[in-house]
């Protein structure tokens, strides 16, 4: 494969903390508390890089860039790179020289965020390699099945029946029947239902009358016609004629 040649980068971290550590005490794995946190021994810059399926942790230092240490990682989570019981920045790596000899170190970050980018990088690489393997073996498992030949053999013919052809040629489609949530039917005629019959004379002149008072409610026809209009009879005045309170005809004003 021609990308097995390539090596691409991961994940590159500028700081990290170095540590000696001491030998493992307990099964259960690695305290960050048993280290000396405040006075790390070397630090360096993390590079995470693939070549094909493999993966490596790189130490390098800051300014040079040279190679401190070097971390293959042929799982995660593994014996590669272990976590610590008591922290989630600090982790145990397994470092290997070209010889074979490896030795564990302590690694930290200052941030939490830059521990989970690790974290990340190398659980994402380890997932594509799983997900490559799988397709792989589904692709062999198709290539080791035997072929079907699904041609067509020498005299086989292929009868396609098309649903046109069969109608008579007199056949009319069927009328399609009203669902029962359509409109009703109009009611047949002659059904017994009887018109409704006219309202009498006197009705319909007192529905006028009222009709009239409705248009003209200030006319002469709502207040009747027997109303004299004796204020402006009196001298031709349209004010009238102002009377005391006691009802005598005088003309003075009432005073107040």
């Amino acid at each position: 494969d021609k990308m097995s040649d390539y090596e691409s980068i991961l994940c590159v971290k500028p700081e990290v903390f170095v540590y000696r550590i001491p030998p493992r005490t307990s099964t259960r794995g690695y305290r960050a508390s048993d280290w000396n946190l405040a006075t790390p021994d070397f630090t360096a810059r993390m590079k995470i890089t693939a070549k094909g399926k493999q993966c490596f942790v790189k130490l390098e230092d800051k300014t040079s860039g040279e190679l401190f240490a070097q971390c293959p990682v042929d799982d995660f989570p593994g014996a590669a790179v272990e976590g610590v019981l008591d922290s989630s920045r600090y982790f145990v790596l397994k470092i290997e020289d070209v010889s074979g000899k490896h030795a564990f170190i302590g690694v930290g970050f200052a941030d939490r965020g830059d521990a989970f980018d690790m974290n990340v990088a190398l659980q994402d690489h380890f997932k594509w390699v799983k997900t490559s393997d799988k397709l792989k073996q589904e692709e062999q498992q198709w290539a080791s099945e035997p072929s079907k030949d699904y041609s067509l053999k020498q005299g086989q013919t292929i009868t396609i029946k098309l649903g046109d052809k069969d109608k008579k040629p007199g056949a009319t489609a069927q009328p399609v029947k009203p669902s029962s949530g359509g409109f009703l039917p109009p009611p047949p005629g002659g059904s017994g239902i009887r018109p409704l019959a006219p309202p009498p004379t006197g009705a319909i002149a007192a529905s006028s009358q009222q009709q009239g008072l409705l248009l003209d409610p200030f006319g002469s026809t709502a207040f009747g016609s027997a109303q004299p209009a004796a204020s402006q009879s009196q001298g031709g005045s349209d004010w009238g004629e102002f009377t005391s309170t006691t009802g005598s005809g005088s003309n003075d004003w009432v005073k107040f």
